[in-house]
């Protein structure tokens, strides 16, 4: 936390450092320079010190969420001995009130790898092929939709596969996904 707290003692309102609080949350605000200059008429300080400020409340609201400090005493003893009570009690406040929806943010903004939301199948005869011998040859046919949560969009981006298996690679498949059945009971100790 910024040991210039004086700065913060600026603040025209309890509102100004709620709001400040929360614009400093997101991944780019330390090196917003539109955020720092509004901060800075607001506070009526240098775009310099707006931009230390929000950089320390950035860093104290990932702190938070990082190391999940729910209760008061934990993020109080973060600022310094000589930072504004008051001030400190009223941040410590509004972190604890916002750390929910940040966290829901954090983590429906993180990197994941695509989840399966519908699968449908069928078996069909292979119909077509290069010798009359393989004419009457069951086929399955798998259709999955995957929705890929990491798109930037923020909402996730449906992408659809079929796949056609033989008798011989679905059983492989099958084998395969029985034995990570079987890993993921003992892992998880049923």
């Amino acid at each position: 936390m910024s040991t210039h707290y004086h700065e913060w003692e600026k603040a025209p309102s309890k509102d100004a450092v709620r709001q400040l609080c929360a614009d400093s949350f997101p991944s780019g605000a330390p090196e917003s320079w539109r955020l720092a200059e509004s901060t800075a008429g607001t506070l009526s300080v240098s775009a310099i010190e707006a931009k230390e400020l929000i950089a320390a409340l950035h860093t104290l609201s990932h702190h938070i969420l990082f190391h999940n400090l729910t209760a008061p005493e934990q993020i109080l003893v973060l600022f310094p001995k000589s930072f504004h009570p008051s001030l400190k009690n009223l941040i410590t406040k509004i972190m604890l009130e916002h750390s929910p929806t940040w966290r829901n943010e954090a983590l429906s903004n993180q990197i994941s790898l695509p989840h399966l939301v519908e699968m449908d199948w069928r078996v069909d005869m292979k119909t077509a092929s290069d010798s009359v011998s393989r004419m009457a040859v069951p086929t399955c046919l798998v259709h999955m939709k995957m929705e890929d949560s990491s798109c930037l969009s923020g909402s996730g981006a449906f992408s659809s596969v079929t796949v056609e298996l033989s008798k011989e690679t679905l059983d492989t498949m099958l084998d395969g996904l029985g034995r990570i059945r079987d890993q993921l009971s003992v892992v998880a100790g049923k």
